[in-house]
């Protein structure tokens, strides 16, 4: 009987051993910070199974994207101790995969596992920066008494010394709004993107960057009407072309190192959101080759 092996873009086992694989795909199901709808502990598995049917083609490139193997690890198992136990956990064992070399691309879960991600990251690549796409700016000092909510998780990544670039920002909160204009942190709103004339933001986003670049990508940060599937569909942003285009032009003037995917929320009824946050990776492969 012939069968689609159960990983990220259902390779067979030649193009998705640990050892030969260039990229190492992690599942992160983790939501106990969130604070609106919960279930996005669901979503690294729901991306895995709808990536089964991803095509591997990527007709830009030219060329089936899979061939530097990808690996999909065993999903992480969140620390009951709390929120910092397995922030801690998701950077010991992210940093062994960097550290071998592996191209990490991280699936959760809440929007947290970010900041762990990243500081594992860190510990390889230095002038590191993150592209952040996201409907909120999560530069919150702490939310519901604690500092490793999913809405900190960029004012963490900044505790680490690291410069962040956020696009698709549609809902900021007084504190937010103070600490951005103190900081003069570069901020792309949803509403600047979809009113430019031209890609001319795209270039202007990613002359902030630096050589390295790391890429989070809240689901959210898409307009609701294309990636339903989330615990705060924000009306408003981003569609697929305002993204790939933005990670199009990093990858053409940055290196972008490792990247993750957050915040799906599998619905009944409809995969749209998984398939297209399966469909993200696979772009982020491909433009890492």
């Amino acid at each position: 009987m012939v069968t689609i092996p159960y990983n990220f873009l259902g390779l067979p086992p030649e193009n998705s051993d640990y050892k030969k694989s260039k990229y190492a795909v992690l599942p992160l199901p983790y939501d106990s910070t969130v604070s609106f709808r919960t279930g996005s502990r669901e979503g690294p598995l729901a991306i895995i199974a709808a990536s089964r049917q991803v095509e591997l083609f990527d007709p830009k490139l030219g060329k089936e994207i899979y061939h530097p193997g990808v690996t999909t690890l065993e999903p992480m198992e969140p620390d009951a101790c709390g929120p910092e136990g397995t922030l801690n956990e998701i950077f010991k064992y992210a940093k062994k995969i960097v550290r071998s070399g592996k191209f990490l691309l991280g699936l959760g879960g809440e929007h947290s596992i970010s900041s762990a991600l990243v500081k594992a990251v860190n510990t390889k690549y230095k002038k590191l920066s993150v592209l952040h796409i996201d409907a909120h700016l999560d530069m919150r000092n702490a939310w519901q008494c604690s500092p490793y909510s999913h809405a900190c998780v960029i004012r963490r990544i900044h505790d680490m010394g690291i410069k962040t670039v956020s696009a698709g920002i549609r809902n900021i909160s007084e504190e937010e709004s103070i600490y951005i204009r103190k900081t003069n942190q570069v901020v792309f709103t949803a509403e600047t993107i979809r009113r430019a004339h031209d890609d001319q933001w795209m270039i202007d986003a990613t002359a902030a960057l630096t050589e390295n670049v790391y890429v989070t990508i809240d689901i959210d940060g898409f307009d609701p009407a294309v990636a339903p599937g989330t615990g705060t569909p924000e009306p408003g942003g981003l569609d697929w072309y305002h993204v790939t285009g933005l990670l199009e032009t990093v990858a053409k003037n940055h290196r972008i190192v490792a990247a993750d995917i957050v915040e799906v929320l599998p619905t009944p009824g409809q995969v749209v959101t998984e398939f297209m946050a399966a469909k993200l990776g696979a772009k982020i492969i491909a433009l890492t080759q």
